[in-house]
């Protein structure tokens, strides 16, 4: 069955959420590696479906569009941040990660290079967007991959885990962006346009 197939199969997963602003999910299990590799060449250079893998475990997600407002505002507010604080960050989106060996692989909502480390083999910072529950366990997967900090958003929180040698701690501050106040900046996540939320964070972070 090829991708296309299996996104149309895909149901919304259901719980308080209405169902037309849901995340729309399958996972299969007892799925090989090369079969991972494959639906992400079928899948090409489209934006959708979002595909991941652990241990097995294979995930086609396409986001609602609810879940891409968020992560869009999200990765522009840090950016403001990063412009307001100095900081040099380039965004690389939702770039294929993946480890063969460690049998785990994904597309983050929004991630970072920080300082001129363009040539590095994983980003400094990953956002995820938990819209809709379900689906893989994608803290073990960006462990398995090595992220060193990644933030998840959640039902109207902001959680940064940094990454250490028995796995990821929730930490109050994150060590990529010091300084950044995660509730201050979900606070603009509200606003009608992405552009009222730029302005008003740029000027909160200049008061």
């Amino acid at each position: 069955m090829c991708y296309r197939e299996l996104v149309d199969a895909a149901q919304p997963i259901r719980h308080e959420q209405r169902a037309d602003v849901a995340d729309h999910r399958i996972v299969m299990y007892g799925v090989p590696w090369s079969s991972y590799e494959v639906q992400l060449a079928l899948r090409g250079e489209a934006p959708v479906p979002r595909i991941a893998f652990l241990e097995g475990a294979l995930e086609l997600m396409s986001p609602s569009r609810d879940h891409e407002r968020l992560k869009s505002y999200i990765g522009r507010l840090i950016e403001v941040y990063a412009l307001e604080r100095g900081i040099d960050l380039s965004p690389y989106g939702s770039w294929t990660l993946r480890n063969a060996p460690r049998e785990g692989g994904l597309e983050p909502d929004e991630c970072y290079i920080l300082g001129s480390g363009q040539h590095a083999e994983v980003p400094d910072l990953a956002v995820e967007v938990i819209w809709t529950r379900g689906g893989l366990d994608k803290l073990e997967i960006y462990r398995r991959l090595g992220i060193p900090e990644v933030w998840i958003w959640q039902d109207g929180e902001l959680y940064v885990h940094v990454l250490r040698d028995d796995g990821y701690v929730r930490t109050a501050q994150s060590e990529k962006l010091p300084g950044i106040d995660v509730t201050l900046l979900v606070s603009f996540l509200d606003r009608p346009t992405a552009m009222q939320a730029v302005r008003a964070y740029r000027e909160a972070l200049r008061r």
